[in-house]
């Protein structure tokens, strides 16, 4: 789609984006997941309210971030009650490694008490989030995959999956290998996933559907974002270059359980830029 073409088809929609009659009279609305990240400055001035606006667009699961021993400056027990008001239900969530950033929620701090909160809200899943540039070190990488061990058999005890998130920095590399291929042939498939972030790998070069190929199954979580033609840039979900035809039909190989939408900037409002990638995977037959 041309960009002239695709802001008039968000300016059109613009008006009515959170009122009730967002969808049309017997028109059913599709749900999906999204990673609340894509949403972080709202959510700052007013969680409450994004989350319904959220909900206004069609997204009601989420997966989150920013856990330091409460969520978003709420208590477990507030933020549970915040989610049953909004009718919004949170699937997975974030955390960091800790190597760097001492804090409560970290995969190296407080992890126990983390993992009893997400699955006191009734979180499914938890991921490793990123790896801090000056964490982008040989000794790092020995280390983390028997700390990502360590952190799924936390999870795993609750009945929780784990999983490793990507950037692009991981294909780069390390050794004999890539720092990627690297964690998967070295963590324990039965407590370590990974989450492919599909913008990610295609920033970097790389197929995700040979990932899937190679690795089979280790895949139950992605983030789907697309790539902007000409400058690489993240983009709305359909306005981009990324094939996500070829790599759904792929999906049972890569052993596909939850996909998140996500944006991490945008040129234009935000909100607006979420509602047209829902719009855009409603209408595709893989959802």
């Amino acid at each position: 789609m041309k960009r002239s073409l695709f802001l008039k088809t968000i300016a059109a929609g613009a008006a009515g984006l959170y009122t009730p009659n967002l969808f049309a009279a017997g028109t059913k609305k599709k749900y999906l997941a999204m990673q609340l990240f894509s949403v972080r400055d709202a959510v700052a001035k007013d969680l409450e309210g994004t989350l319904e606006k959220l909900v206004g667009i069609g997204y009601n699961e989420l997966e989150i971030y920013g856990y330091d021993g409460s969520f978003f400056g709420k208590t477990p027990a507030e933020f549970r009650s915040i989610l049953k008001n909004t009718g919004v239900k949170v699937v997975s969530s974030h955390h960091l490694t800790g190597f760097q950033a001492k804090s409560k929620g970290t995969l190296k701090e407080g992890w126990e008490k983390a993992v009893e909160d997400l699955h006191f809200i009734g979180a499914r899943y938890m991921a490793c989030a990123f790896l801090f540039p000056n964490e982008r070190t040989s000794e790092v990488y020995a280390a983390l995959p028997d700390l990502l061990n360590k952190s799924g058999e936390k999870t795993a005890a609750a009945e929780i999956g784990f999983a490793y998130h990507n950037h692009d920095f991981e294909f780069e590399k390390y050794n004999n290998t890539l720092v990627y291929d690297h964690l998967i042939t070295n963590t324990n498939p039965k407590l370590v996933n990974m989450e492919l972030d599909l913008y990610w790998i295609s920033k970097a070069g790389h197929d995700p559907v040979a990932y899937f190929k190679k690795y089979p199954g280790r895949f139950p979580l992605w983030h789907v974002k697309d790539m902007e033609a000409g400058t690489g840039d993240i983009t709305e979900v359909g306005h981009g270059t990324i094939d996500f035809e070829r790599i759904f039909a792929a999906r049972k190989t890569a052993g596909l359980k939850k996909w998140f939408v996500e944006q991490d900037t945008s040129k234009g409002n935000m909100f607006e830029s979420l509602k047209f990638s829902h719009d855009y995977l409603s209408g595709k037959k893989y959802i």
